[in-house]
């Protein structure tokens, strides 16, 4: 009997109007081997729930229900059914259809046009002008049932064209939204795109927009959404801890510089700018660089000039454009014989480290404003110190030094309150560096947290009149080691 059954035994099964292929669907069901899940729809598989195969096969059965159909609206966008289960197409009529999981919306409209994207055999995807007219028409249910995303969501869609192919990419998507209004008649909705659009390239006031991003935009400083994420992400796991004070112990200006003698030269060491320390103490003492390493030795001596000053280092910002002014002041410092590297401005290409690319040159102002904001709602020192270094080592906003310069910010943030500052000796670089790629790409806080507690804690121990005293506890310590070599360890002292 099975042998005569000429239907494959796909997942989805659809009825035809053809006689045979309708008898052979109708044994299949008395000997089982299929069931019906909907009207027009059978399935081979027997075990998994009806409304879990219609997900897997849904553009297959849209196809085939209603060929010719036009996936539109917020679905061309989305390409999936909303929180409410609902996916709207453009058909020959308006209906609803309820299938297990999912409630087809079929919205009477033009049928597709040249430029409309063939998918899945059957069916078409609206272009992507056609979907951002059908996204400003009116709708009555604003939410997961709407056929249209709001306005905010379209604004943001259009910025995130600007931030990645610019604005010549946007200007064609406008002329091509009114070349096809006038053939699917949305001269109405035609006019709302192009003030929005205007708008994000400041040729209309920003008082019509929703979008925060948009606004940005708008304003002149657009920002990097997913890093701005990352940052509340952090923000709220260091809102929500209580953190231990610890008071510098380096209070005279001997001991403070003793101090900033080694920040430098580990923060230094972490970015593979390895010197003795014999040679790290000759750089520092004579002011001079070795003849034969005169850019690294500059790099010792710029940091070292900004992190030994306690006058320098007990400013801090109370707004963005001084976290930027601060910022771009001290890197002007930090790489001032790397004249190549541009001290003292942001980057003018794009940067990355392994897999993972830094905040977009164009996006480096807006992010660090919109950042700000966490920054300014942690009181701690602690936390608004981490807060700081992550924004500045995830922004990465120069050519180089950029990891220089979020320690040098975190340790400024400390300075200002009194509290010890913080050093990455060379035994904890893999530990510092695993961490942020973490946080960065896995939103993981709490590694991190507790990775700079450790490194609080451990520096809170290093204080002294005498340098060589300072060298033998960080010896102590292992904290010259490469991580292969040992751990760190948290000596106290008297």
């Amino acid at each position: 009997m099975e042998n005569n059954l000429h239907i494959r035994l796909e997942e989805v099964i659809f009825s035809s109007a053809d006689n045979k292929i309708s008898k052979q669907i109708s044994k299949l069901r008395k000997l089982g081997k299929i069931r019906k899940i909907a009207p027009r729809l059978y399935t081979s598989n027997l075990t998994d729930p009806d409304k879990e195969i219609v997900r897997r096969n849904l553009f297959l059965i849209l196809g085939n229900l209603y060929p010719g159909a036009i996936i539109s609206h917020r679905s061309a966008f989305e390409f999936k059914p909303t929180k409410a289960g609902h996916i709207f197409l453009t058909f020959k009529y308006t209906k609803k259809i309820d299938l297990p999981g999912i409630i087809i919306r079929l919205l009477e409209g033009p049928g597709s046009l040249e430029e409309d994207n063939p998918f899945s055999g059957q069916l078409f995807v609206s272009q992507q002008a056609r979907a951002f007219l059908e996204n400003l028409q009116s709708s009555k249910r604003p939410g997961p049932t709407s056929k249209t995303l709001s306005i905010p969501e379209i604004e943001e869609k259009l910025e995130q064209i600007i931030r990645v192919n610019g604005e010549d990419e946007l200007n064609k998507v406008r002329d091509k939204a009114r070349e096809i209004a006038k053939k699917l008649k949305m001269e109405k909705e035609f006019s709302i795109l192009k003030t929005i659009i205007s708008t994000l390239l400041s040729t209309h006031s920003a008082n019509v927009l929703s979008s925060p991003l948009a606004a940005a935009r708008a304003f002149g400083y657009p920002f990097d959404p997913r890093r701005l994420q990352l940052f509340e992400v952090l923000f709220r796991a260091l809102k929500t801890k209580e953190f231990k004070n610890r008071p510098d112990k380096n209070l005279s200006n001997k001991s403070f510089r003793n101090f900033a003698f080694f920040e430098s030269y580990f923060s230094n060491y972490i970015e593979g700018t390895v010197f003795e320390i014999e040679e790290a103490k000759q750089i520092i003492e004579t002011s001079q660089p070795l003849p034969a390493r005169n850019e690294d030795s500059h790099d010792v001596l710029g940091t070292y000039q900004i992190v030994s000053g306690k006058q320098e280092m007990s400013i801090i910002p109370k707004t963005a454009d001084e976290l930027i002014s601060i910022l771009q002041y001290r890197h002007k410092i930090l790489l001032s014989a790397r004249t190549n590297k541009k001290p003292g401005l942001f980057k003018d290409q794009n940067n990355y480290a392994g897999q993972t690319s830094f905040v977009d040159l164009n996006l480096v102002t807006g992010t660090f404003i919109k950042g700000f904001d966490y920054y300014q709602a942690l009181t701690h020192p602690f936390a608004k110190a981490a807060y700081l270094m992550f924004l500045i080592s995830e922004v990465h906003p120069f050519l180089d030094g950029n990891g220089r310069m979020a320690r040098v910010m975190m340790n400024a943030e400390l300075v200002s309150k009194d509290q010890s500052k913080i050093i990455i000796p060379t035994v904890f670089r893999d530990d510092y560096l695993g961490v942020l790629r973490k946080l960065s790409r896995q939103l993981d806080t709490e590694p991190y947290i507790r990775m700079l507690q450790r490194a609080f804690e451990f520096s809170e121990t290093v204080h002294g009149e005498d340098m060589s005293t300072m060298q033998r506890h960080l010896e102590n310590c292992n904290a010259f080691l490469e991580h292969t070599e040992g751990i760190l360890k948290i000596v106290e002292r008297e």
